[in-house]
C-alpha cells in the first residue's frame, strides 16, 4: 500500500507541476493557433505550395514552414498528411511536413527551450530542418516513378484562393502571444513593479504544498507553487465552461462562450504575473511578460471582431476540437511519466545511454519507438531522462525519433503510403536521429566542429550513394510496387 501511494504521489506531482507551469501560457495559445490554421486558412493556400509541380525551393520550405506553425502531435498530423498527400502533394514535401510538424513546431521548440535550454531547442530546430528536408528529398528520389504515376492522375491544384491579410495578422498575433508567454529573454522577464504583501498564511500554505508535492531535481519534479494551485483551479473552471461554451459554439455564441473566453483571457494574464511565497508573506511582480500578454490579449479582441461571426465560431470550435483530441493524452501521458520515475534507476539510464556512443544513441531511438508520448509530453520525459543521467546526444536522438516512430504512427503511415515507403521512412528517421544525437553529443563533449562536420559529410555521402543505387533499381521495377 505504501508503494502504491508513492506511485500515485509521483504521478500527481508530475501532473500538477505540468498543469501549473506549462499548460496556460504554453499550450492554450497553441490550441488557438491550431484552431485558426484549421478554420481560417484555406487549404488550397497551403497545399498548392506543396504540389508536385512546385519548385523544390518553394515546396520544401513551405512544408517545413507549415509544419512549424502547427502545434500538433504525430497522431494529429496524420490526417493532415493524408489529406495533403491524397489531394496531390508530392511525396517529398508531404513527408517533410509530416516529419517537421510534430518534431519542431513552434510550441515544441518553445517548450523545449524552457525545459531543456536554448541550445537544445536550437539543435532540435536546425537538425530537424536539415534532416526533415533531407528525408523528404530522399523519399521523393527513391519513389519518383510511383509519385509521378500517382500525381499524373490527380488534377493540379487550380484554386488560387490565398490567405487574407487580416488572417495573417491575426495568426501572427496568436503566435506572438505564444512566444511572449514562453520565451525567457530579458525584456520579458524584467521586473517592472513589485509589491511585498505581509500575509502570514502564504508561507504556511507553500510549506504544505512542498510537503504534498516536493521538488526533486534529480527526478525532474518541479513541485507546486501557490500561484500554480490557483491556476489549476482556474483551468478547471475554463474546462467546465468550455464544454458548452466552446464545444457548442458552432451552434451560436452563448453565455458560457463569453464566460469561457473571459476566463481564458484573465487566467493568461494572471499566469504572466510573478507571484511567489516568501518568509514574510507573498511577493507579487509585474514583468515585461505581463505587459506583452495583456497587450496582445487586448489586441486580439478587435481583430477577431473584424471576421465574420461564423468564421469566429468555426475558429473557436476547431480550437476546442484540438483540446478534446490532445489534452486528455497530455494529462494521461504526464501522469504516466511521473509513475515511470518511480521505477527508473539512474544507474540504468547511465549504463545504457550515459555516454555518447552509437549504442547509446540507438537506445534513445528505440525508446522513442516503444515509449511514445505526444508532442510536449516527450519534453518532460526528456527532462526526466536528462536528470537521471542520459547523455545529451542520446537524449536528442530520442526526442527526434519519439514523434515520428511510434508504433501507431508507423501503422497509420503504412495505410496511407504503403508498407515499403513506410519502412524506408522509418529507416531514414532512425539513421538520421542517431546521427543527430551523435553529432550533438560530440559537440557538447567539446569535439572540434570540423571533426563533427567531416563525420556528418561522410555519412551524407554514404547515404547519397546508397540512395542513388536504390533509385536506379526502383526505376527498373514495375510502377505501383510500393
Amino acid at each position: 500500500m505504501d508503494f502504491l501511494l508513492v506511485i500515485l504521489q509521483s504521478g500527481m506531482a508530475s501532473l500538477m507541476s505540468y498543469l501549473a507551469a506549462h499548460v496556460l501560457l504554453c499550450l492554450v495559445p497553441a490550441f488557438f493557433v491550431a484552431g485558426a490554421l484549421s478554420a481560417l486558412v484555406p487549404q488550397a493556400a497551403v497545399v498548392r505550395f506543396l504540389g508536385p509541380g512546385a519548385s523544390k525551393w518553394v515546396a520544401y520550405p513551405a512544408a517545413a514552414g507549415a509544419g512549424s506553425l502547427l502545434a500538433v502531435c504525430s497522431c494529429t498530423v496524420q490526417p493532415l498528411f493524408a489529406g495533403i498527400y491524397k489531394q496531390g502533394a508530392g511525396l517529398g514535401p508531404a513527408m517533410t511536413f509530416m516529419f517537421f510538424a510534430p518534431a519542431a513546431n513552434i510550441l515544441a521548440l518553445s517548450y523545449t527551450g524552457v525545459a531543456l535550454g536554448g541550445e537544445f531547442a536550437i539543435a532540435r530546430l536546425v537538425l530537424s530542418l536539415i534532416f526533415g528536408v533531407g528525408i523528404g528529398m530522399i523519399m521523393a528520389m527513391l519513389f519518383h516513378r510511383d509519385d509521378v504515376a500517382r500525381t499524373a492522375q490527380i488534377e493540379a491544384f487550380q484554386d488560387k484562393a490565398g490567405m487574407s491579410r487580416l488572417t495573417l495578422v491575426f495568426l501572427l498575433a496568436l503566435v506572438a502571444l505564444l512566444i511572449g508567454g514562453t520565451l525567457k529573454t530579458r525584456p520579458l522577464t524584467a521586473q517592472l513593479w513589485r509589491a511585498d504583501l505581509a500575509w502570514s498564511w502564504a508561507p504556511l500554505a507553500q510549506a504544505k504544498l512542498d510537503q504534498w508535492l516536493p521538488m526533486d531535481e534529480l527526478r525532474g519534479e518541479e513541485g507546486l507553487s501557490l500561484q500554480g494551485t490557483v491556476l489549476i483551479g482556474l483551468l478547471g473552471l475554463i474546462g467546465m465552461t468550455s464544454v458548452r461554451g466552446l464545444g457548442k459554439v458552432d451552434e451560436g455564441f452563448n453565455t458560457r462562450t463569453w464566460t469561457s473566453l473571459s476566463l481564458i483571457a484573465l487566467t493568461l494574464i494572471f499566469a504572466a504575473v510573478g507571484i511567489r511565497a516568501t518568509a514574510e508573506g507573498l511577493q507579487v511582480a509585474l514583468t515585461g511578460r505581463t505587459v506583452v500578454v495583456a497587450a496582445l490579449m487586448a489586441a486580439l479582441v478587435p481583430l477577431a471582431r473584424t471576421f465574420d461571426p461564423w468564421d469566429v465560431q468555426q475558429w473557436l470550435w476547431e480550437t476546442w476540437r484540438f483540446v478534446k483530441q490532445i489534452f486528455p493524452l497530455l494529462v494521461a501521458g504526464v501522469f504516466i511519466v511521473g509513475v515511470i520515475r518511480v521505477f527508473i534507476e539512474p544507474a540504468w539510464v547511465q549504463a545504457v545511454a550515459g555516454q555518447n556512443t552509437l549504442l547509446g544513441n540507438m537506445a534513445g531511438v528505440v525508446f522513442g519507438v516503444f515509449m511514445y508520448f505526444p508532442t510536449l509530453v516527450e519534453v518532460p520525459v526528456a527532462k526526466m531522462l536528462l536528470s537521471l543521467g542520459m547523455h545529451p546526444g542520446p537524449l536528442l536522438a530520442y526526442i527526434m525519433a519519439d514523434p515520428e516512430l511510434s508504433v501507431q504512427s508507423m501503422l497509420i503511415t503504412a495505410s496511407i503510403i504503403g508498407r515499403r515507403k513506410t519502412a524506408t521512412y522509418v529507416v531514414l528517421v532512425a539513421v538520421f536521429a542517431t546521427a543527430a544525437g551523435l553529432a550533438y553529443g560530440a559537440w557538447t563533449d567539446g569535439r572540434p566542429v570540423w571533426h563533427i562536420a567531416l563525420s556528418v559529410a561522410t555519412l551524407g555521402l554514404a547515404v547519397a550513394a546508397t540512395v542513388r543505387i536504390l533509385a536506379r533499381r526502383q526505376l527498373q521495377e514495375p510502377v505501383g510496387s510500393a
